[in-house]
């Protein structure tokens, strides 16, 4: 079900084959469901952590004037998944 997303280097193969375990054991149904929950999740902890990189940033840099970093400075920061993907398979087993 992530293999676009792996294939388009947004996701790493792990997450791929964690998800496509998951969906070996949970079936079409409950995949689908699971996959809607882990978006939803992911959303979620993505917005948290890029909410707490900025507060640190901030923190760091309060009371001094910051040089522009520019495009040398800026480095690729990765979030992982594998939480999000076992939350939402968690919510999506919770019985209603």
């Amino acid at each position: 079900m992530f293999l676009v997303f792996y294939l388009a280097g947004g996701m790493g193969g792990g997450d791929v084959k964690l998800m496509a375990g998951f969906g070996a054991l949970l079936g079409t149904k409950l995949l689908l469901q699971a996959a809607l929950w882990t978006a939803g999740c992911g959303g979620l902890m993505a917005t948290a952590v890029i909410a707490g990189r900025y507060v640190r940033r901030v923190l760091q840099h309060a009371g001094s004037i910051q040089k522009d970093a520019g495009a040398s400075g800026q480095t690729a920061e990765t979030i992982p998944y594998a939480p999000a993907i076992a939350a939402g398979v968690w919510l999506a087993l919770v019985p209603k």
